[in-house]
């Protein structure tokens, strides 16, 4: 019965650090974001299963994540280099139909991909797109040409 209340309880505090925490829509979380939620899950399953089950050292973990968060976040508004080392930055993939081989090849992404997004959008050649961006949450953007 312990281990029951001890997950209810863990469940609660867990659900109540996220909302403080903040929360965006799943497309615009940054992987910063998904790193935060997957952490956080993973002290407080550590503080319910581990050897040392001390709920006290469970949650003082949870807080210490959830101050992190805020702090780093702080530190991104005030400075935008610690931004852009934290959150990355959008990187141009295709641009006015041509396509940026080192960028694709670093960030691992095909061709085929871009222009998946660009489907999405209802465009089927490489002519009608003027950009393709790969945004810092992972999303790639597709501004059309002008016609």
């Amino acid at each position: 019965m312990d281990a029951v209340l001890r997950a209810m309880f863990g469940y609660c505090f867990l659900v109540f650090i996220v909302r403080i925490v903040g929360r965006r829509p799943g497309k615009q979380m940054t992987p910063f974001e998904f790193v935060l939620i997957f952490f956080i899950g993973g002290l407080t399953l550590t503080g319910m299963v581990a050897d040392d089950r001390s709920l006290t050292n469970a949650l003082c973990q949870i807080a210490t994540v959830a101050v992190m968060h805020y702090v780093i976040t702080w530190l991104r508004g005030r400075w935008s280099g610690f931004g852009r080392v934290a959150d990355g930055m959008p990187l141009v993939l295709l641009e006015k139909g041509k396509w940026r081989t080192q960028t694709l090849k670093k960030k691992l992404i095909q061709d085929d991909d871009v222009m998946a997004a660009a489907r999405d959008k209802g465009l089927e050649r490489l002519d009608q797109i003027e950009f393709a961006v790969l945004e810092r949450n992972g999303e790639i953007s597709i501004i059309q040409a002008k016609e």
